[in-house]
């Protein structure tokens, strides 16, 4: 426990300061400029993260919307919830209702991964074609999609906007803001609940390095510029148009910190 801590108030001191929610954008923005700039000019080493298969990919790449959201679900609901009755803002009624607010938070990016992802796939279909290695005298066949290519053992060519670079970035914004409500939260030391919330925050803050790690990778590896640097603006197009415009409305899941006012010297290095 004594070490959960120690990781947690270090992890804390870092992740959750404002200077890293002000830079993470920027340092995505110049990953993927960089990593492009490496993999154009043939100056990436081979190792095994250039394979699709590989461990970090598969288990936790492919299913990033469902790591963040179960890892947010709990931290959010507990921290805003004592946050709530900590600053006597609020009754045990209305506390569960701001608890269920800011949950929604979670059903809204659920949303935009399923609408973005889809349009990405849409959009790979429209602009696609499909290169076979059939014989010659067989009739040309069209391919609507690329399913129905790969059906086919074809190779669709098309404009593939990087869902990596989309879904990474805007996790790991995500992530860092909702961390934010450790900076106005007190627990008592000796509190299972301060287990609890350190747990889930230490397993965030590890998260968010996974994720940054996984972009990095996609930047240097898979790609082209294009569609990379397309998935990751909007990816932060997603996270500015909630977190920094939509949240601020009254009818909205509403910030991490709901008690700071946004003119507050406090909260007004993202806001």
């Amino acid at each position: 426990m004594e070490r959960l801590e120690r990781c947690g108030r270090g992890l804390r001191a870092g992740l959750a300061d404002g200077r890293v929610r002000r830079r993470l954008p920027w340092l995505l923005l110049a990953i993927v400029l960089l990593g492009s700039a490496l993999k154009d000019g043939d100056l990436v080493p081979e190792t095994p993260m250039q394979d699709k298969r590989n461990p970090l990919n598969v288990y936790f790449v492919k299913v990033a919307w469902a790591w963040t959201f179960w890892l947010l679900l709990p931290f959010i609901a507990v921290t805003t919830y004592q946050f709530a009755g900590s600053k006597f803002l609020y009754g045990p009624t209305k506390s569960v209702l701001m608890v269920l607010r800011r949950l929604s938070a979670l059903l809204v990016g659920t949303a935009i991964w399923y609408v973005c992802t889809g349009l990405f796939i849409y959009i790979e279909n429209l602009t696609g074609v499909c290169s076979t290695s059939g014989e010659l005298r067989e009739p040309h066949r069209l391919y609507a999609t690329k399913q129905e290519c790969h059906q086919d053992n074809g190779i669709w060519n098309g404009f593939d906007i990087s869902g990596h670079c989309f879904l990474l970035s805007y996790c790991a914004l995500m992530i860092v803001e909702e961390v934010a409500v450790l900076e106005g939260l007190s627990i008592d030391q000796n509190s299972k609940l301060r287990v609890v919330i350190n747990v889930l925050f230490v397993s965030l803050c590890f998260l968010t390095m996974i994720w940054v790690f996984m972009f990095l990778c996609t930047a240097l590896y898979f790609h082209d510029f294009s569609q990379k640097f397309l998935g990751v603006l909007i990816g932060l197009s997603a996270w500015y148009g909630t977190y920094r415009f939509w949240y601020l409305k009254p009818f909205s899941p509403g910030l991490p910190l709901p008690s700071i006012p946004l003119s507050s010297k406090k909260y007004s290095y993202s806001r």
